[in-house]
């Protein structure tokens, strides 16, 4: 019976490093980001472009050209974890570089302040 302790062990270990990361967690205390004076600017330039995320574009079905669109999809998981180029994730901006930190801080706290318009 103690012979079948390891394996098992390294095998529910072995799936446990296949699952998602986790989203960074940012200490929001301060920070109310909206999407009209913070986040739509970010979509535009990052995003919402043509080719993209845009409501013409749609890659992957997702359009991130207006607020009701980015605030339904900030609800997903996949948001925040394409945005950190998160293992398990297709890293966003696809064939750019990452967002900096600031602005993923700031996605982060927009989503979690309640994605104020």
């Amino acid at each position: 019976m103690k012979s079948l302790t390891l394996p098992f062990v390294l095998f529910v270990f072995f799936l446990g490093s296949c699952s998602k990361d986790t989203v960074t967690t940012y200490d929001c205390t301060g920070s109310t980001p909206t999407y009209s004076t913070d986040v739509k600017a970010i979509m535009n330039v990052s995003c919402a472009k043509s080719g993209c995320h845009s409501a013409g574009s749609r890659a992957a079905g997702i359009d991130l050209s207006t607020y009701d669109k980015v605030k339904a999809e900030s609800k997903n998981n996949r948001f925040l974890g394409t945005i950190e180029h998160q293992v398990g994730y297709n890293p966003m901006p696809q064939a750019a570089a990452k967002l900096d930190e600031t602005k993923q801080q700031l996605l982060y706290c927009w989503i979690q302040n309640g994605a104020l318009q």
